[in-house]
């Protein structure tokens, strides 16, 4: 069974930089063909692609609103995909979700919680 775990967020003033983890289970890195992308929520708005990050080609694809600013990567050896967001703006808030499509399936995480405020 596939699970996936995000942490990592938390308050942050506008200009900082946060990290998002997504550990995965049930599958290795390594071994399968997936696609994982990180979605944001705000309240009152519909569910955003941020990011996301294809195997085995490692290829990577932004969110006009974050590129420049956030980056996706992966580390196979911990089975763990991150979410590097530098210079937070205020309009970043939001829920953030990770999500995988392996083995012709979605997961979701539970997704954690962003907050960009002075």
């Amino acid at each position: 069974q596939v699970q996936l775990v995000e942490s990592g967020g938390g308050l942050v003033q506008p200009g900082g930089y946060l990290r998002l983890s997504c550990a995965a289970s049930g599958f290795t890195f390594s071994r399968y063909i997936y696609t994982i992308r990180w979605y944001r929520q705000a309240p009152g708005k519909e569910r955003e692609l941020v990011a996301l990050i294809t195997s085995p080609s490692g290829n990577t694809n932004y969110a006009d609103s974050v590129k420049g600013r956030f980056t996706i990567s992966r580390d196979n050896a911990k089975n763990t995909v991150y979410l590097q967001m530098n210079s937070l703006k205020p309009e970043d808030t939001a829920i953030y979700y990770c999500n995988a499509y392996v083995n012709w399936n979605h997961y979701w995480g539970q997704g954690t919680q962003v907050t960009v405020s002075s």
